[in-house]
């Protein structure tokens, strides 16, 4: 098969994706064998291709929003039968044993696994994944559609709950990428007030379309102080900014698995009057159970921009640069 693989991670100028030929991956005991349908481009796809984060597997082939269709079962797998639709994310597996795994935490798992790092992803025309680790999806959303909520989604609602956010809070979202335009949708659905702080006019746009009471530039105040705020953008220097609109006893979550760095933070400005700092890492299996039901119940729309699997190397770029309107999905 023709996959893209990451062969020395670095800027994109580089190239550092390129087109390889690679065997059609078999599945081991208790994996299944998908056929890829759509693989939706996440902004950690661009951290593992830039060489942000640290190079866990050689000319691994990257993607972990993986849409698609089962096609043949490894030893022991019970769980799905050829030709179910499913969905494979970023959380791979964990070792199911340890004190994070046995409290519900197994995000935090220090053996676990994940998709498009430490294994081969969903830019190729087939993918395995352990069967425990995949997901049903709604059928109420086309492929394209779900390709996005299995990270941006996931996350995204990891974060929100991780905020903390009062109901009928008034929450800051920084950055409107794939995941903020999901996440906002479920909070204003929840009955919260939403004010978005982010670069370009199509992503406020979109906010404001999207239910968002108010729209700013990344670093404006918001009209309100926030009871909890995410900060989606990569971007360190946002973290004092966003901590400083949060209102007394307010959390700020950091979504993202990489951060620029940070600046020195003022314990007054910043920190005192009991507001919170927390970082978002991963997912566990119920997050994502959850988040899927949820998008289908109240109808998430999903903004996409579709784009060829062969592209996937424009798709990076447009993503880096900004270029893109809600979520690029890669389309076999």
């Amino acid at each position: 098969m023709e996959a893209w693989v990451v062969d020395e991670p670095g800027p994109l100028r580089g190239r550092p994706l390129v087109r390889a030929e690679l065997p059609v991956p078999e599945p081991g005991p208790g994996e299944v064998l998908v056929r890829v349908r759509a693989c939706g481009v996440c902004r950690t796809d661009l951290h593992v291709v830039t060489g942000d984060l640290p190079r866990h597997r050689h000319r691994l082939v990257p993607g972990h929003e993986v849409v698609g269709e089962v096609a043949v079962l490894g030893e022991g797998a019970r769980r799905f039968v050829p030709g179910d639709r499913v969905g494979v994310a970023w959380l791979r597996s964990t070792c199911g044993s340890c004190r994070w795994c046995r409290s519900g935490r197994e995000n935090l798992c220090p053996a676990s696994r994940y998709t498009g790092w430490d294994a081969d992803g969903g830019y190729a025309p087939w993918t395995v994944v352990p069967e425990a680790y995949a997901y049903r999806l709604p059928t109420s959303f086309s492929d394209v559609e779900a390709a996005p909520l299995l990270c941006a989604g996931i996350i995204g609602y990891r974060a929100l709950r991780r905020a903390e956010l009062p109901p009928g809070g008034r929450l800051g979202i920084y950055g409107y990428g794939a995941s903020a335009h999901l996440t906002a949708q479920v909070a204003v659905a929840q009955g919260a007030e939403v004010h978005v702080l982010t670069r370009g006019a199509g992503a406020r746009a979109l906010a404001t379309e999207l239910g968002a009471a108010s729209v700013g530039g990344p670093t404006a105040a918001p009209p309100v102080p926030l009871d909890a705020a995410i900060l989606f953008a990569p971007a360190g220097d946002l973290v004092p900014v966003a901590l400083e609109a949060l209102g007394p006893g307010g959390t700020l979550a950091v979504a993202g698995i990489h951060l620029s760095d940070v600046p020195v933070l003022d314990y007054q400005r910043h920190l005192f009057r009991e507001r919170s700092l927390r970082s978002v890492t991963s997912n566990t299996r119920q997050d994502g159970e959850e988040l899927l039901a949820l998008a289908d119940r109240l109808g998430l729309r999903v903004a996409t921009t579709p784009v060829p699997m062969d592209e996937a190397d424009r798709a990076l770029a447009d993503l880096e640069a900004g270029r893109v309107h809600g979520a690029a999905v890669l389309v076999v």
